[in-house]
């Protein structure tokens, strides 16, 4: 299996392979070995489509048969223009569809006795950590975004169900459980945030506030993804104090300037939020807010732009990732007036990540002195080992580099004095248990 984008993306591949181990089927290391090749494809930006073809287009001269499924199998016509020889073409989380398409191209005899598989299912991320989807689709409609054309509106899952395979997937030895949905706080809305009983006793809302406190009690750490700063999430973060969620936020703000959000269909109250981060900090003191920002967006003025500079000189954010503006076919940004030249979106994307880099440093350097909790994710032969703190998610923030840690397995969570940082990452040694 090839997988591409996303998270969510990724916990979809999970499901499938899972679903097919349990059918007879072995996953093999490399092309030469499969009698299929699945390219769960990402179809979000027009340089995603292109590198999934790309995929597709390696995975025939290598192999021959291939299966497409994910977010670009909505073009299944473009996908058969450029690869005609492709097998099938299934759309995103069409998980049936998709192992009755490997079932016809390559049957599998299933054996009782040696095709067993775990409880928690087949993991493509470390057994450390794992990702959690409590949703699907978004009701959002970003002028930007395709997102609900491709998986839909939002869909939630029961709560009762998320916290089983929370409980199976601690079981199997994940010590952080990553919570990912296209709006983790829209969670239960489409179940109008019923409850539902829970076999230990008692029951559970179907609310990101209920479903975080039940997570929090099931997994050393809860790391919430993709929050719109709704009222509600307020009520998050006493639990973030209380040490029963990691203190850290992935909220997508896109940008601050509210001309600019209004035309990417936005919430645009900036100054509101800004106090809501101040209180937020008052509340819980070491939390982290990680954000994403687009750049170039058409009609973005020079006044915009400096607009979001200043703002980010207030918010102080932990962590913070660019984008040029990119059209996407099908969105309704395409049509909008004014686009801004690629010199200027660079120039700007230079000056943004700049900006966020000097902001970042400052708050890493704050931390050298401090005792802070690190999960290691790799443990070197030369005496090092590398971790995260709870400001770091796997692969898209900073990372903690220890020395002194080959005692240390992958996993573990330890207290780290932290000696040296620079713009993204800390450096420490562990304290004795």
């Amino acid at each position: 299996m090839v997988s591409l984008g996303c998270p969510k993306n990724l916990v979809d591949s999970e499901r499938i392979l899972t679903k097919l181990r349990s059918d007879g089927y072995q996953m093999s290391p490399d092309y030469a070995g499969a009698d299929v090749v699945l390219v769960n494809t990402c179809g979000f930006l027009d340089s995603a489509k292109e590198e999934s073809l790309e995929a597709i287009g390696e995975a025939i001269a290598e192999n021959g048969r291939v299966i497409v499924t994910g977010c670009m199998g909505k073009e299944a016509e473009v996908i058969r223009a450029r690869f005609p020889q492709v097998l099938a073409v299934t759309g995103a989380h069409q998980y049936e569809q998709v192992v009755e398409a490997v079932h016809e191209a390559a049957p599998a005899n299933l054996s009782p006795y040696i095709d067993l598989i775990p409880d928690a299912g087949l993991k493509l991320t470390p057994r450390h950590y794992s990702y959690l989807k409590i949703s699907e689709g978004c009701n959002h409609r970003c002028s930007f975004c395709i997102i609900p054309s491709l998986r839909g509106d939002l869909a939630s899952r029961r709560p009762d169900a998320i916290l089983r395979e929370a409980e199976k997937l601690v079981a199997a030895g994940t010590k952080e459980l990553l919570v990912i949905s296209q709006d983790t706080s829209a969670y239960g809305v489409d179940l109008r945030h019923a409850s539902w009983p829970l076999k230990s006793g008692g029951e559970v809302r179907a609310h990101m506030t209920d479903l975080a406190r039940e997570l929090g009690r099931i997994a050393p750490w809860v790391r919430l993804h993709y929050v719109y700063p709704y009222p509600h999430v307020d009520q998050v973060i006493p639990l973030m104090a209380e040490g029963l969620v990691l203190p850290y936020l992935d909220i997508p703000f896109q940008h601050a300037a509210p001309s600019v959000l209004k035309r990417m269909k936005r919430p645009a109250n900036d100054a509101k939020v800004l106090s809501r981060i101040h209180r937020w900090r008052e509340i819980c003191p070491d939390i982290a807010i990680r954000s994403t920002f687009v750049v170039g967006f058409p009609g973005e003025t020079e006044e915009d732009f400096q607009y979001l500079l200043d703002w980010l000189d207030e918010a102080q954010l932990d962590r913070v990732g660019a984008f040029r503006f990119e059209p996407v076919e099908g969105a309704a940004a395409n049509d909008l007036s004014d686009p801004v030249p690629e010199a200027v979106k660079e120039e700007r994307y230079a000056r943004i990540m700049e900006k966020t880099a000097a902001i970042s440093a400052a708050k890493l350097a704050a931390k050298v002195g401090r005792t802070l909790p690190v999960i290691i994710d790799a443990v070197d032969q030369e005496g090092g080992a590398t971790g995260r703190s709870q400001a770091d998610a796997p692969e898209i923030d900073g990372e903690v580099f220890l020395r002194d840690a080959g005692h240390l397995a992958v996993g573990d969570i330890v207290k780290v004095a932290i000696e040296d940082a620079d713009e993204h990452d800390l450096y420490g040694v562990p304290l004795p248990a």
